[in-house]
């Protein structure tokens, strides 16, 4: 038996190995592993920061990077959660090889994407996929410290069943009045009733979900494309993106060179635009700050609207030329994206632009 640690035991260094204790099933595709020190050190990191595992594969070791999903709070052991994706070798070889007993070389604790030392704002937690992992360590550290926290965590998947952890958190929630817990599902499963949030994540959900998203400090995490809808979608709603933190489950950043600087285009409300109407032979001056639908309507033009949202998709011209930043909620598909057309009520013109209307 591994002893546990005590107020003497040593911190955990990674010249130690560790030994697998338990393997946890938590959706389809995905497990827990839960490692200990076979010394009975003391895991010492923050929530939300990555091991790196050693794997000793047939064809030769290989290094994979894991956000630790356990608390730093309960300091005997350290847990991660895998998802073996269609080229998964590491993953696929822990899902079908890895047992308690074997024990692995491990580098860590490392990674910036994590809560601050002294955890005492407001949170808002957006996550897809795999990409929950750091954001269940960091809110269970937030649940185990005894105080009501206050945050607001939404989780993104493809189907209910692939929701991990779910039921963790629903018993967290259930527990304190300060974590409202939000789910969203691409489609539901077959035969059952699903009644919570269902399609593409976008402003009008945040703002049912969290109307003081304005007040919090945002933490994201999921595949790359996801995050960068959620960045344009907060951009879009004006939020400082200073208090903005995201990390790649793809490749985190061990140093802090390696954090990522966003180059997302942001309209200048104020910088000189142009909209021309080809169809009308009107060419109507404005800012980056006006909507295409409101210069139209501004002139009279007869563009047709619906709700106004980037939603319902009623507004969708072609823009001939030109750029303009559009973030929409679901009314415009990707395919019509690649060829040319926008929604009037969302996109904002960058310099000169040329719609058919």
């Amino acid at each position: 038996m591994i002893p546990m640690p005590t107020k003497d035991s040593p911190v955990w260094r990674d010249s130690e190995h560790l030994e697998c204790v338990a393997v946890l099933p938590e959706a389809p595709g995905v497990k827990t592993f839960v490692f200990r020190p076979p010394s009975g050190a003391m895991f010492v990191y923050l929530a939300g920061q990555f091991l790196t595992l050693d794997l000793p594969l047939p064809g030769g070791n290989v290094q994979r990077t894991f956000t630790i999903s356990s608390s730093p709070i309960t300091a005997a052991y350290v847990s991660i959660t895998a998802k073996i994706q269609p080229d998964s070798v590491g993953t696929r070889w822990m899902h079908e090889h890895l047992n308690a007993g074997m024990r692995l070389r491990a580098y860590g604790p490392a990674g910036f994407f994590h809560l601050p030392p002294q955890p005492d704002g407001k949170y808002l937690f957006i996550s897809a996929g795999s990409g929950v992992t750091p954001m269940m360590s960091m809110a269970t550290t937030l649940f185990e410290r005894g105080e009501d926290p206050d945050i607001c965590f939404i989780q993104c998947a493809r189907r209910p069943s692939d929701l991990i952890f779910r039921r963790r958190l629903e018993y967290m929630a259930s527990r304190v009045a300060g974590l409202g817990l939000h789910f969203v599902v691409s489609k539901p499963e077959p035969y059952e009733v699903w009644t919570g949030y269902r399609g593409q994540f976008n402003q009008l959900m945040l703002g049912l979900m969290c109307n003081d998203y304005l007040e919090r400090d945002v933490y994201c995490c999921g595949p790359e494309g996801f995050m960068d809808s959620v960045r344009e979608i907060l951009i879009s709603l004006g939020y400082d993106m200073e208090r903005y933190h995201q990390e790649s489950f793809h490749a985190p950043a061990e140093s802090v060179a390696e954090i990522k600087e966003f180059d997302d285009p942001v309209p200048n409300e104020g910088a000189d635009a142009e909209i021309v109407f080809a169809r009308s032979g009107l060419s109507v001056p404005c800012t980056e700050g006006d909507t295409v639908m409101q210069m139209a309507r501004a002139n009279g033009l007869p563009v047709a609207s619906g709700c106004n949202f980037g939603l319902c998709g009623t507004c969708k011209i072609r823009k001939l030329s030109g750029e303009v930043h559009m973030v929409h909620n679901g009314g415009i598909s990707e395919e019509d994206i690649e060829e040319g057309y926008i929604l009037a009520c969302c996109s904002k013109p960058i310099g000169r632009v040329e719609v058919e209307a």
